[in-house]
């Protein structure tokens, strides 16, 4: 199997739709929160103390998925996981209270951490066996089901209940899943070519937990931008330069946008400039994109920062995965994720609080600073990360 193109055109399939799927249930969950807060009665900061379940829970299990994906596989584990995430998706709107919601947002982000790791791993596999740098297109997938399941969960928010929303959410993972799964159970993963493969159990060196740390790192200062423009960008647009509540709407879809762009055109980038010099583009690209997102003096040329700073930031958290997952397989994507989804915790309120000491432009520089520090780390990295690999 390991040599057969066409079965491994079939898992890259598969796991293709696994990502997206996962972004369209994350999504689909997301754009009904208000009206959840709504069901519970929950004030803002009980609201706020429930959703850390999501990533509690996510953060718990993606430090556990790496030894399970070892023991039983990382197709089995995507599978399993996807049936939970399918699951556990339907329970939020049957909470009453914020305490329960918080214990079913414990599940849900369980589920959504563990799959992150196991199709990830997996992706890891395909890869090495591939020989070329698809990784983002993966994460494209997750980035335009997201955006479908975001604009979907839109339409039909005026006339389905959360409850009706998210059971069909439900049905559909559930089916995908039925439909997709078998594909990863029948196979077993894909070997890399004779020269690239390990002994198992790979044994770690200092040097190597160290390159996978820093791998994490850069995960995180890019997941830092996510987390903080989803939360803040479109609050500057309107507090800072006057937008409406529509136009201050898009300067999140511009940077959604342009980062699915960028993913989708990622593989391209990283066959002609190598992982290092993509890393290293996209961190500068990043970095002026949000100097002059933040700084900007006015809303189109905000918009444009928010745009550029997209297509910075769209292959550095996939490639930071991948390099992770080649040096350390299973746990190394874990470590990488763990910290990806640390940083993307991290940023919102690290903004805010930079925001009340100074001003909330000055605050989302911060995202500047740290995309160019994931490119200086890259490029000081990269012969190490050359070495390990040997």
């Amino acid at each position: 199997m390991p040599g057969n193109g066409n079965s491994l055109n079939r898992l890259r399939a598969a796991l293709t739709v696994f990502f997206a799927l996962d972004g369209f249930v994350f999504a689909g969950w997301v754009v009904r929160i208000p009206a959840i807060k709504e069901q519970t009665n929950a004030s803002a900061s009980a609201l706020g103390l429930a959703l850390l379940g999501v990533s509690a829970g996510a953060v718990v299990t993606m430090t556990l998925t790496g030894r399970l994906c070892r023991r039983y596989g990382n197709h089995r584990v995507t599978v399993v996981c996807a049936v939970l995430l399918s699951l556990s998706v339907a329970l939020p709107p049957l909470t009453h209270s914020a305490l329960a919601l918080g214990l079913v947002l414990l599940l849900f982000g369980a589920a959504y951490g563990g799959i992150n790791v196991a199709f990830n791993s997996a992706a890891v596999e395909l890869v090495a066996a591939l020989r070329r740098p698809i990784m983002p297109s993966f994460h494209a997938a997750f980035s335009l089901g997201g955006m479908t399941g975001a604009g979907l969960g839109g339409l039909v928010a005026g006339s389905l209940s959360p409850t009706r929303h998210l059971l069909l959410l439900t049905a559909a993972g559930l089916v995908v899943t039925a439909a997709v799964g078998p594909t990863l159970l029948r196979h077993e993963p894909p070997a890399p070519p004779r020269r690239e493969r390990r002994d198992a159990p790979r044994r770690l060196d200092g040097r190597t937990r160290a390159l996978v740390l820093v791998f994490g790192l850069i995960a995180g200062c890019t997941a830092y931008g996510e987390g903080a423009l989803a939360d803040w960008g479109a609050l500057h647009l309107e507090q800072d330069l006057g937008a409406s509540a529509g136009a201050a709407a898009a300067g999140y879809s511009c940077f959604a946008l342009a980062m699915t762009v960028g993913r989708l055109t990622g593989t391209t980038l990283l066959e002609r400039l190598g992982r290092t010099r993509t890393v290293v583009a996209g961190g500068t690209t990043a970095a002026a994109g949000m100097l002059l997102g933040s700084l900007a003096p006015s809303l189109w040329a905000a918009l444009l920062g928010y745009a550029v700073t997209g297509l910075g930031l769209a292959n550095l958290f996939p490639v930071a995965v991948e390099r992770a997952g080649a040096l350390a397989g299973p746990s190394g994507v874990a470590t990488a994720s763990t910290l990806g989804y640390g940083g993307m915790l991290l940023g919102p309120p690290a903004i805010g609080f930079m925001a009340d000491w100074f001003t909330l432009p000055a605050a989302l520089t911060s995202v500047a600073l740290l995309a160019a520090m994931a490119a200086a780390v890259g490029a000081l990295v990269a012969p190490a990360a050359r070495r390990a690999g040997d």
